[in-house]
């Protein structure tokens, strides 16, 4: 009889424990998995904004307070907190908060408040805040607050406070930036290094800034355009005349080594086929006293009857040059000339060639040296 009882109560007494314990497992704030069709049809129900997950499969979408491993949304992905691993889904997801993850979707990733992750989608990547991380779209990236050790990656337009490296096929628009590269324009207060197709524009560059046409800077020595407006730069109207005698007005701008260079001109030749001339380049300063420099540049020049282009000049030229008071400077140097052109048109132009060849179709290449002199005005 004793016995009996005793057997009694050892077995009550293990099904009050495996009862007590499979209640508290059931009321965890985390739980292994969670998987779905859709909010609430899925295995957290209507509490599933309530508990953090290890890892959760959805067909449609999926809720959750946190999630520390993967989770997996045919269409969407609702994190109220933490997301810490991957967060995949079709189209879009939506986290209060990415710590050392990858959130990837096929049209939008949206934090609410810190990204410490890679943030990938095909169209916009939005972030309050991002501390050592990166966004990757299609069109664009947006981000309040930057600590400016991150990156931006769009085929748009990027955006935020302070980035380390920013890469887009239109539009870099940032505070403070160490390397912009834009496909036509770059915006930025400060910044170390910017590249864009047609133009940039800063106060303060501590490195280069290369446009396709305009740089546009309160300070920057290192300007490489054909148009720079530099603040405390360099600006000057040069008027000059070379070997060929093409007259160029070209206008010089830039910072305190770098300058781009742009010209119109005029072929005295009286040669009604390569009678105008216009030319591009860029130049570097070398300073040897407070009067007198040398001017470094290469330039392009193009003789043409506007109906088509007839002669081409590639041309470096080393010109030592003395300035008279504060605006007037005189230069002239040798310089080093490869030619291009068809049926003949222009060869003459040029004194001698020390080396020349006649290609198939009455192409002509040829090599000389030259000079040019003048005076160029600072504005």
């Amino acid at each position: 009889m004793r016995t009996d009882t005793l057997t009694r109560i050892t077995v009550l007494s293990l099904l009050t424990v495996i009862s007590l314990t499979v209640k508290v497992l059931g009321q965890s704030a985390v739980r292994p998995a969670h998987v779905g069709i859709v909010y609430p049809l899925s295995t957290n129900g209507t509490q599933a904004a309530e508990y953090t997950n290890r890892f959760s499969l959805h067909v449609i979408a999926g809720v959750s307070k946190g999630e520390m491993g993967a989770a997996i949304s045919g269409i969407s992905n609702i994190v109220k907190g933490s997301a810490t691993g991957a967060t995949l889904a079709g189209f879009s997801n939506h986290i209060g908060l990415l710590s050392h993850g990858a959130s990837i979707s096929g049209f939008m990733n949206m934090v609410r408040q810190t990204s410490h992750g890679v943030m990938v989608t095909g169209f916009l990547n939005q972030a309050g805040e991002m501390q050592h991380g990166y966004q990757v779209a299609g069109f664009a990236n947006i981000a309040r607050k930057s600590d400016g050790t991150s990156g931006q990656i769009s085929g748009f337009m990027n955006h935020t406070d302070s980035a380390s490296v920013a890469v887009t096929g239109f539009l870099n628009s940032h505070r403070s930036a160490k390397v912009q590269v834009g496909g036509f324009l770059n915006l930025a207060k400060d910044a170390n290094i910017q590249v864009a197709g047609f133009m940039n524009v800063a106060k303060k560059v501590k490195g280069v800034q290369v446009a396709g046409l305009l740089n546009i800077a309160d300070s920057s020595d290192y300007s490489i355009a054909l148009i720079n407006i530099v603040k405390h730069g360099e600006k000057q109207i040069s008027l000059s005349i070379d070997e060929t005698s093409n007259a160029i007005l070209s206008f010089k701008s830039g910072g305190r080594v770098l300058y781009g260079i742009v010209g119109v001109g005029y072929n005295f030749r009286n040669d009604s086929a390569t009678r105008y001339a216009f030319q591009g380049g860029i130049g570097a300063h070398l300073y040897v006293s407070s009067h007198f420099r040398i001017n470094m540049e290469a330039t392009n020049t193009t003789n043409t009857d506007f109906h088509k282009v007839v002669f081409n000049k590639s041309t470096f030229g080393v010109y030592p040059a003395y300035r008279f008071g504060n605006n007037i400077e005189v230069f002239a140097g040798p310089t080093f000339n490869e030619v291009h052109t068809k049926d003949g048109v222009g060869e003459d132009l040029a004194p001698y060639y020390i080396w020349s060849k006649h290609r198939r179709n009455d192409k002509f290449n040829g090599v000389y040296v030259g000079g040019v002199a003048g005076v160029q005005v600072r504005l």
